[in-house]
């Protein structure tokens, strides 16, 4: 329905022009399975008449809006997609303002939550145990949130981390020293190691960017028929 309607991603370049200064407004779909968003360029009013109408889309097939999760907002205020916080911010040294995407608090709670639970279960078992569990959900995580503008979250995420598996350490022998520690299970560094490897260290992971591509992303489901 967006794609075809008036001012979707069907209407010429030239005609959204127009529309733009007549004030009317122009718009786009980003979905995910049943996640969508519907970018609108125009004013509130316009995003609250799309709401009602995108409503009447839906009504038909049996679905309808959460009211828990549909939200109209502006994107300097931001919002959460997806697990990414995505919202405009001015540029720091100047006055220029870029659309940022990155980790939102939620899905890092998320993460220190599994983290958590991981630290405070049996502390009998050996550390490499401990970072057989611990690495894939940290990569995966990290894997998921490379593409973004996230590497202060890793830096973050790495410091956590280390505490709790520090504090695992620490419960597993009460009366250790930070010199025992440290020759014991971190190779006489600060990072745990072991023979059969070290934690994953989200830090070390370096952000990408996707080209943008607009609406032109290659699918495989086209060649098949």
């Amino acid at each position: 329905y967006v794609a075809q309607a008036a001012g979707g991603p069907a209407t010429p370049g030239w005609q959204r022009t127009i529309r733009r200064r007549r004030g009317q407004a122009n718009y786009r779909l980003v979905r995910y399975a049943d996640d969508f968003l519907v970018l609108v360029s125009g004013s509130r009013e316009h995003a609250e008449q799309l709401r009602e109408v995108v409503a009447e889309v839906l009504a038909p097939m049996g679905l309808c809006l959460s009211a828990s999760k549909t939200m109209i907002t502006h994107i300097d205020e931001g919002f959460d997609f997806l697990g990414w916080r995505i919202q405009r911010h001015r540029q720091k040294g100047s006055d220029r303002r870029y659309i940022y995407t990155y980790p939102s608090r939620q899905s890092l709670k998320a993460i220190m939550g599994k983290v958590k639970k991981l630290c405070r279960q049996d502390i009998n078992r050996p550390l490499p145990v401990l970072l057989s569990r611990l690495n894939p959900a940290l990569r995966g995580w990290c894997a998921y949130f490379q593409p973004g503008v996230s590497s202060s979250t890793f830096h973050w995420l790495s410091h956590l981390t280390w505490r709790q598996v520090i504090g695992w350490i620490r419960r597993k022998h009460r009366r250790i020293t930070w010199k025992q520690l440290r020759r014991r299970y971190c190779g006489g560094g600060w990072w745990p190691i072991t023979a059969r490897g070290r934690l994953f260290e989200p830090g070390r992971v370096s952000t990408t960017r996707y080209r943008y591509r607009g609406a032109r992303i290659p699918t495989p489901w086209a060649a098949i028929g």
